[in-house]
């Protein structure tokens, strides 16, 4: 990717403030995604970043520059989103790049993650012997970039993606999880959820203490698998016997983060 495509975006634009409000609206799926990639031995996710804006005030004018720049190795506690600064900056002088930063969900301008298609992966003994042939991950998210790629007329488009060596598709239809269109059921629950129940049950079992383990900020597991939207481990630790009053430092419950994420799978379930 080239440096300066994580640069720059035109705040004022209503159509670039609404690919804003979409990216914060959509972000539970990123943070979904990330927390299960924290969790796999084999990495695969190619990038995951969050887009956020930055300033600095000239002393002598009082101008505001502005510079919406990207960050990575993200956090997230349901309130705040943290990472580090992957670029250098054009015109601002008081940050750099590896600086960390917390930013509140809603002050976020965009997320954007990567997978390569599994058909596209060599397999078995075909990774040793087959020729590299050039390998390209799926683009999921990235609602600031897909309105500037809108804008662009087609050359310019194409050269935007190589340079970004991503593919993005088709900017009138921008997907927030993996095989979304093959698998519209991704979109209510991650598979991983579904697929680890029995190893989830088992860690449960093993480790019972975890249940009422909270971590500095006051979460739980209960407040952590309902932030990212895991509905088959919600009710894993209901069904273990944790409280779903217990409130993190923030003074929420795991229904309060399901509310403000929009979770309405897991709702009902801790409503109950």
């Amino acid at each position: 990717m080239e440096e300066n495509s994580f640069i720059f975006t035109d705040g004022t634009d209503p159509k670039m403030i609404e690919a804003y409000e979409k990216a914060r609206e959509t972000f539970k799926y990123f943070w979904r995604e990330q927390s299960w990639e924290n969790r796999r031995i084999i990495p695969a996710l190619d990038l995951a970043c969050v887009k956020a804006s930055f300033s600095q005030e000239d002393p002598e004018t009082g101008e505001n520059t502005v510079e919406h720049m990207w960050i990575n190795e993200i956090d997230f506690d349901g309130d705040t989103v943290s990472g580090f600064l992957m670029n250098e900056p054009n015109n601002l002088t008081n940050i750099q790049p590896g600086d960390y930063f917390e930013i509140p969900l809603n002050e976020i301008s965009d997320w954007l993650f990567a997978i390569t298609p599994a058909e596209q992966k060599p397999k078995g003994l075909s990774k040793l012997f087959s020729s590299p042939e050039q390998v390209i991950p799926r683009a999921y998210g990235g609602f600031t970039i897909h309105k500037m790629r809108a804008d662009m007329p087609e050359d310019e488009r194409k050269e935007h993606d190589d340079a970004w060596q991503l593919d993005f598709g088709d900017f009138n239809k921008i997907p927030v999880v993996n095989d979304q269109e093959e698998k519209p059921e991704n979109l209510v629950e991650h598979p991983m959820s579904k697929n680890m129940e029995g190893e989830f049950i088992k860690f449960i079992k093993d480790y019972p203490d975890e249940i009422t383990h909270a971590d500095e900020k006051g979460l739980t597991l209960l407040h952590k698998e309902t932030i990212a939207g895991n509905l088959t481990s919600v009710k894993i630790i209901l069904d273990a016997g944790a409280d779903r009053n217990i409130k993190s430092e923030m003074g929420k419950t795991a229904l309060d983060y399901a509310k403000q994420l929009n979770w309405e799978h897991i709702i009902p379930v801790l409503e109950r």
